[in-house]
């Protein structure tokens, strides 16, 4: 069976029943990673308040900024938040897909583009943050050692 999906410029897009069988298939896989990043999140927030609890020597000098356990626990909460909206956009994405599929809805199937679009976009513009941050930790790095050369 065939579902004629209406694209706004007037052209149809058809989805067999093959194509429905892999967005299927994608679907449970992208809910598994999902709720594997979700338990992921959970640990991240969990190892962030153990943190408080912690009595380490490690965490108790100054060589971090406003305290060493807070420092660290707020870290580790930034990569909570930062994980958890490309784990929802994924999850949502198969949420919608396998509501589509299941009753030949195309707004659900858009919607579920949506999440996919918006979970690759964030993905994206953070790999760009990061390459960024290294490039820069590598220039410091680099002017580091050739200020070092330059002295002895």
């Amino acid at each position: 069976m065939e579902n004629n999906l209406h694209v706004e410029n007037g052209e149809n897009l058809v989805i067999d029943w093959r194509s429905k069988e892999f967005l299927k298939e994608t679907a449970k896989w992208t809910k598994f990673l999902a709720i594997l990043g979700f338990i992921g999140v959970g640990f991240m927030v969990l190892g962030s308040i153990s943190i408080l609890f912690a009595s380490s020597s490690f965490m108790s000098n100054d060589a971090f900024p406003f305290g060493g356990r807070i420092f660290m626990m707020l870290i580790y909460l930034v990569f909570a938040v930062l994980y958890y909206f490309p784990i929802s956009y994924l999850y949502q994405f198969s949420e919608n897909t396998k509501k589509a599929i299941n009753s030949n809805d195309n707004v659900a199937m858009r919607n579920a583009f949506e999440f996919l679009k918006s979970h690759y976009k964030f993905m994206g513009i953070l790999t760009i943050i990061l390459l960024s941050f290294y490039a820069i930790i590598i220039f410091i790095g680099l002017i580091g050692a050739g200020t070092a050369a330059m002295m002895n």
